[in-house]
């Protein structure tokens, strides 16, 4: 099984991209055995890559259905482990640099610039253009900055949908990443299932399948791939009766990727 650090090389071998120099993890071999298959030479021109906060294996489990969007768009699933410990800085840290925290450095929940290289330095140093569309102050937001890239942020979950389908009329890049809060937000606040919960986790899908489907009619001409990565699951803390996670069992440490392949027309 893959940890969710092997993000960072999948899409690195798919755009041809030298992987961040402390990257040691592998690339997805489902994800690059069907762009072998399906694509010319293997290799995507344009990624987007839309990261929610704390969907995991649970939801996908209890859920099947809702899940068809996500399917459709990106069929190829991958069961993944998160990094320990399961805290969203230290994940996306993992994620976009290839490496494990004890070499990336964020251990624990706080929010520093990493100082490491990371994905968006290799598409820098591969002439590539990138964008972050992020919740302000998120991890995210924050923990990738001073970089050559570009970077979007926004009030919350709406307007970072609003601005990648912005960005998509009227920009160019080569890779795209989105982040979304709002399940995380209010599953810390109630519980995983709670019913508002369950209605952004429901925004989450209905975003990627909006975002996917701008995505590929701005880029159908040109090899490409479409990824959703969750960093890590939930569970509720005994002492609190609220939505938690941070610890080393399944309910947090499990997640599902879905990645899809277009050839251009």
């Amino acid at each position: 099984m893959h940890s969710i650090s092997s993000v960072t090389p999948t899409i690195c071998s798919l755009m041809g991209v030298k992987p961040p120099r402390d990257s040691t993890s592998q690339p997805v071999s489902a994800v690059l055995d069907a762009a072998l298959k399906n694509l010319n030479g293997g290799r995507v021109e344009k990624a987007l890559v839309y990261a929610p906060d704390a969907i995991g294996t649970g939801l996908r489990r209890d859920y099947q259905k809702l899940f068809k969007v996500v399917e459709n768009v990106a069929p190829i699933e991958v069961e993944m482990k998160s990094v320990l410990p399961t805290y969203t800085p230290v994940c996306f840290s993992s994620m976009f640099t290839g490496a494990s925290p004890e070499v990336h450095g964020i251990r624990k929940y706080e929010k520093p610039v990493l100082s490491c290289d990371t994905l968006f330095d290799a598409l820098v140093r591969a002439g590539k253009k990138a964008a972050i569309v992020a919740v302000k102050n998120s991890s995210i937001d924050l923990v990738f900055r001073n970089r050559r890239i570009d970077y979007y942020t926004e009030e919350y979950d709406p307007q970072v949908e609003s601005r990648v389908l912005e960005i998509l009329r009227n920009n160019d890049y080569d890779f795209i990443l989105a982040y979304h809060q709002e399940y995380d937000d209010l599953m810390h606040a109630s519980t995983p299932r709670d019913a508002k919960a369950l209605e952004a986790f429901r925004r989450h899908l209905r975003s990627f399948e909006v975002l996917t489907a701008a995505f590929n009619e701005r880029y159908a001409s040109q090899n490409r791939v479409v990824a959703f990565t969750p960093d890590h699951g939930t569970h509720i803390d005994p002492a609190t009766g609220k939505g938690s996670h941070g610890t080393d069992m399944p309910e947090d440490v499990d997640v599902r990727h879905f990645w899809g392949l277009y050839k251009g027309s």
